[in-house]
């Protein structure tokens, strides 16, 4: 798919309407080079970008905050955005020489809840759907949960600091290594349809070991299991002690049993209070699983999706197919995730009833030893172990919980491995490898002939502090300046879309790229000419004074602004 529109609009007028051909596509700005007062700087350059990436599913917020400083707002663009009801429509098109081929047409504004435009080829989307909607119409072929649409585009849309300034790692800093695990194995064509599934063990790990360390806040396992064996010793004594007092056969049989009660009745409510952190923990995780359950009405897609399968051949899967498979995933997750449930609830009710049985208990026994006679230090002994019973069943509670905690941790893991002894198979490793190698083919190719050096992509297992195995990617070449940086990212960025045309692999043909001032005049000259030849269509958006003549006349110029004439014209 290229980008063939972006028209920004109002009920009442057509603000912008940019259009865009093969090439290099610029938006720049076209402040008198004799007027020293006025700069090319917030005219709303990047913000053509940002508007694309928009239509194509990223939050309404973009538009009006800074993407340096998120708590910043633009109050002026925000209500401009809403008051004047502003409709952003982007039509793409898998061929932009011929006007019969077939076109995307998604229309986005600001507004919320009934007043709210969110449509896909004239079709309203709920808020929802519309990444996995975009996803179909883009990427129909595609069946892997993991990577999500939003991360396989995230290297075609560079404009926020993370995708500038790094090659590979383009989605936000809280990503972890397996989530990029899965997005280059799918980027690189490597078939892995349990990544997903690896995810999902991978965050039940996580909340396990949240809830070992709720339970370890004060002490760790090992200090409870010797504070435990220290307890054990001061009960003994006390019970020597106890035992020294001349008292009749029925009270010392009843002060055991009261001790003993008290001692149980510590130990299920300490158990009992375990049980529900557990249960609302993992119930918490079945309510965020079914939030994403897709509810689509298919009988209202049916005639779209007849007129889809008459114009593209080949679609094998129907849309009902996919929204199951979809959902099938969540219903699955939520089984595993939740199949310990009924045994919790079970266990809860258990422990309640005979903590009810106790308490009943220790009431009658407290009532019977309270009638008979005792001595003020037999009392203070007492006391001591019925605190010593308390501490006791808690800390072998606490114990008991850091096992199943242990057990479950390692049975997850079991179930990684299982899944990586395919991943680091000798057979996937050959695959992979072969994948790389072609694609470094093209990345060495092109950065050769734009900039005289030789990038190229490698990989190696590695493994976490958690003992969790996964492929780690990276681009390289020595002693990069920061323009080189820019280099290295552009390059890739077009070795990909190659590599992915030779694969048959899903993507778009459009690249998105802002602060490219870094770029020498003769790499801007050659990449200008590089995309017209392969037939890709590279979008920049850069001040017009670093702009060398000679790029300008080798490429289109889809809109040009200024202090006087900025994007949304507000300024009028």
């Amino acid at each position: 798919m290229f980008i063939k529109r972006l028209i920004i609009s109002s009920p009442t007028e057509v603000v912008r309407n940019i259009e865009f051909s093969s090439g290099l596509n610029l938006i720049i700005d076209d402040t008198p080079i004799d007027d020293s007062k006025s700069t090319g700087n917030n005219v709303g350059k990047t913000t053509v970008l940002k508007l694309i990436d928009f239509c194509l599913g990223a939050k309404a917020n973009i538009i009006y905050t800074d993407t340096e400083n998120k708590k910043e707002v633009y109050d002026v663009v925000k209500d401009f955005l809403v008051d004047e009801e502003i409709k952003i429509t982007l039509i793409l098109t898998e061929n932009l020489d011929d006007p019969e081929a077939k076109q995307l047409e998604i229309q986005r504004n600001f507004l919320t809840h009934k007043k709210a435009i969110r449509k896909i080829n004239g079709k309203t989307v709920l808020d929802k759907e519309f990444e996995n909607e975009l996803e179909q119409c883009i990427m129909p072929e595609k069946e892997a949960e993991k990577p999500t649409f939003r991360q396989i585009i995230s290297h075609n849309i560079r404009y926020k600091d993370e995708s500038i300034n790094n090659t590979l790692k383009t989605l936000d800093k809280f990503t972890t290594d397996i989530e990029y695990e899965t997005l280059y194995l799918y980027l690189l064509g490597c078939t892995f349809n349990e990544g997903a599934k690896k995810q999902a063990l991978v965050a039940q790990i996580n909340q396990e070991e949240t809830f070992r360390e709720r339970l370890e806040k004060k002490q760790t396992k090992t200090t409870y299991e010797i504070a435990l064996a220290l307890v054990d010793d001061e009960i003994d004594a006390l019970n020597v002690k106890k035992s020294s007092f001349n008292l009749n056969e029925t009270l010392e049989q009843d002060l055991e049993l009261l001790n003993s009660t008290k001692y149980k009745i510590n130990k299920i409510s300490s158990q009992i209070s375990k049980l529900e952190i557990r249960k609302n923990l993992i119930q918490e995780s079945v309510v965020e699983l079914e939030q994403s359950i897709s509810r689509i009405d298919l009988q209202q897609l049916k005639l779209l999706y007849n007129e889809v399968t008459t114009n593209i051949s080949g679609i094998q899967k129907t849309f009902e197919d996919l929204v199951a498979y979809h959902n099938n995933m969540v219903v699955e997750k939520v089984k595993y995730i939740s199949q310990d449930l009924p045994d919790l609830s079970q266990k809860l009710k258990i422990s309640r009833e005979e903590l009810a049985t106790f308490l009943k208990e220790e009431k009658e026994l407290t009532e019977k030893v309270a009638k008979g006679d005792s001595f003020e230090e037999l009392e203070k002994i007492i006391f001591e172990l019925n605190e010593k019973y308390r501490v006791k069943g808690e800390y072998e509670s606490i114990i008991s919980q850091l096992n199943e905690v242990e057990e479950n941790i390692n049975e997850l893991n079991n179930q990684i491995e299982s899944i990586d002894s395919y991943l680091f198979s000798g057979d996937f490793e050959i695959l992979l490898k072969e994948q790389v190698k072609k694609f470094n083919k093209l990345f060495s190719s092109i950065s050769q002939e734009l900039y005289g050096e030789k990038y190229a992509l490698t990989f190696k297992k590695m493994t976490n502090k958690k003992g969790q195995q996964f492929y780690k990617f990276n681009a390289f070449n020595a002693n990069m300046s920061s323009g080189k940086k820019q280099g290295e990212i552009l390059c890739f960025d077009l070795a990909y879309l190659l590599f992915a045309d030779e694969e048959q692999l899903p993507c778009l043909h459009f690249l998105l790229n802002d602060k490219k001032e870094l770029m020498h005049d003769n790499q801007l000259v050659k990449v200008a000419e590089f995309v017209q030849s392969q037939n890709i269509q590279l979008v920049i958006s850069i001040l017009k004074d670093k702009l060398p003549t000679t790029v300008l006349d080798k490429a289109h110029i889809a809109v040009e602004l200024s202090q006087k004439n900025k994007l949304f014209k507000i300024e009028k």
